[in-house]
């Protein structure tokens, strides 16, 4: 299930303000199309998914992909509002956006951080969320979770979240982004031959002036070394309960993802309507859209009709 597509890029960026941002994300698809939000994850940005949206447009759908906070060309509209990276936040970004754009319900699709705020926006609020699809299931946390001690094989996984724990790392990861990045898309995806153009193109979303301090601040808050903003302490209270996801979903796993994930067995009651989970094989990593896009794409279509 490998790529050997080749696209490069998307039509052209748009801006919008939604929330405390202005958001840049890209449209693909029929404007009346049902609407598909596919978010992606870090260290990764939209490209992940330039060649899941021309396939989803071709069969019909409204696709948006939309930099998160701290990427590409979206930018925090005041310059006095705190660089959070905590998972409600960012789901509150999303929902905005899609306030902003008129969508009143979406499917939503993503991995990594942007898995995790698909499955928050489906757990608080299901009315915007059609279906869902998220590769390695259900990364909801808390932040009293993140702080039980995991086995010592499985805490070396997560030594990058140990270095932004530092102010070393908060200045080696200014200063290496770039190799930093490259670094784990090779841990994270050991069997992905990504070239250097490919890279490239994702990585240039890293220069945000805000990337920094929303990785830093995700990754601490998880641990409880950063605290969060009063605002989101009511929906992180809900988060931390563990809410079951209703919509219906299709769950992903590759074959070959190196970077931590839970196992599918660990969250399939997590979901307790019409659900299927599907591992990809041939090699897949953790950037599951990208490496695998007609996967992906098909788990679109099919929850759409579940």
């Amino acid at each position: 299930m490998m790529s050997n597509m080749t696209n490069t890029s998307f039509g052209p960026l748009k801006q919008i303000n939604a929330g405390l941002l202005n958001v840049g994300y890209v449209e693909a698809g029929p404007s009346d199309g049902r609407a598909v939000l596919l978010l992606h994850g870090w260290p990764y940005d939209i490209h992940s998914y330039v060649d899941v949206a021309p396939l989803l447009a071709k069969a019909g759908y409204r696709v948006i992909v939309p930099y998160l906070r701290g990427y590409g060309t979206t930018r925090f509209l005041s310059s006095e509002t705190f660089r959070n990276g905590q998972q409600s936040a960012v789901a509150v970004d999303i929902v905005a956006l899609m306030d902003a754009l008129k969508i009143e319900k979406a499917i939503l699709g993503g991995y990594d951080w942007g898995a995790r705020t698909a499955d928050v926006i489906a757990a608080l609020w299901p009315e915007r969320c059609k279906a869902l699809v998220s590769v390695s299931g259900y990364l909801i946390g808390s932040q009293q979770a993140g702080k039980v001690p995991l086995p010592p094989k499985a805490e070396l996984q997560w030594w990058y979240q140990y270095y932004f724990a530092t102010e070393r790392g908060r200045a080696g990861y200014e200063k290496y982004r770039h190799d930093f990045a490259k670094l784990i898309w090779q841990i994270a995806s050991p069997q992905w031959d990504f070239d250097d153009a490919t890279f490239e193109r994702s990585a240039a979303s890293f220069d945000n002036p805000d990337h920094v301090s929303i990785v830093i601040h995700n990754y601490r808050w998880r641990l409880g070394l950063a605290e969060g903003e009063p605002q989101y302490d009511e929906l992180e209270k809900q988060l931390a309960e563990g809410p079951t996801i209703t919509v219906p979903a299709i769950t992903l796993e590759g074959d070959a993802n190196g970077a931590p994930h839970p196992d599918a067995s660990a969250y399939a009651r997590k979901f307790s309507g019409r659900y299927a989970h599907r591992v990809i094989t041939g090699g897949v990593g953790h950037n599951l859209p990208q490496e695998a896009p007609q996967a992906f794409a098909q788990a679109i279509i099919d929850v759409d009709a579940f």
